[in-house]
């Protein structure tokens, strides 16, 4: 069975409703939620998800918040904070792996933190039971993803493209599928573009997919109420849970 994970935007358009829509995609089929960090310069996100994070922070969100709706969340979905590196490094690693360990966080996504940067703070987030999810791109050469991918704990998170979240291109990842998994079994999910449409397509070969702003883009349109939303992001995650498995 292919997994699915699913990235929501905490405190947008509520907190209330972050935790009521992680829960009703749990109950949808959605296998992991990746619970966003607002953050005001999101360099790996394309408009759609770049505008609920600004609005979730002009709605005064704050990293408590995070913390608050994670105990909520957590203990009924496999969840991991999916934010940028800034705030980790002024709050302090040390901070976070606490708070993610007191609320049943599994572990962290920090698109903005490369694999050798990331190097002093992967043994500390390990030995706390915590995972650090490795990215490889297209442009890796054969080398670098077995250097990346060697250690790579819970899943690898293969980016479809080179660019940002939500802007659909596609390329042919077959081959460096076959790569990563030459040097690993660990599980290899494809993020970046996958939405109902191209969601089977994305599937192909590896293990998972990672939706984001099919699911954000629901949450923006402000022609529907709170329930409405939950009862749309709950029909495409069923949707491309049936399909990723066809």
């Amino acid at each position: 069975m292919k997994k699915l994970v699913a990235y929501i935007t905490t405190g947008f358009p509520s907190l209330e409703f972050t935790v009521d829509a992680a829960l009703a995609l749990g109950e949808a089929g959605v296998d992991t939620l990746e619970l966003g960090m607002p953050f005001s310069d999101p360099v790996a996100d394309g408009p759609v998800i770049e505008a609920a994070n600004l609005k979730a922070l002009q709605n005064g969100f704050k990293l408590d918040h995070l913390f608050e709706a994670s105990a909520k969340i957590a203990p009924h979905i496999d969840t991991l904070w999916m934010g940028y590196f800034n705030p980790f490094y002024h709050r302090g690693m040390d901070k976070f792996i606490a708070e993610a360990n007191k609320a049943g966080v599994n572990g962290f996504i920090i698109p903005d933190l490369p694999f050798e940067e990331a190097k002093p703070y992967k043994p500390q987030i390990e030995a706390a039971g915590l995972n650090l999810i490795d990215f490889i791109a297209p442009t890796d050469s054969k080398a670098r993803i077995e250097q990346i991918v060697t250690d790579a704990k819970k899943f690898i998170y293969l980016v479809a493209y080179a660019g940002i979240t939500g802007a659909g291109k596609s390329e042919d990842l077959q081959p460096i599928i076959t790569d990563i998994k030459s040097f690993t079994k660990t599980p290899v999910y494809v993020g970046f573009g996958v939405d109902q449409n191209t969601a089977k397509e994305k599937a192909k070969g590896v293990d998972g997919v990672i939706v984001g702003s099919a699911f954000v883009k629901v949450l923006l349109d402000e022609s529907l109420s709170d329930t409405q939303k939950i009862t749309n992001i709950s029909a495409i995650a069923k949707e491309i849970k049936e399909k990723i498995n066809e």
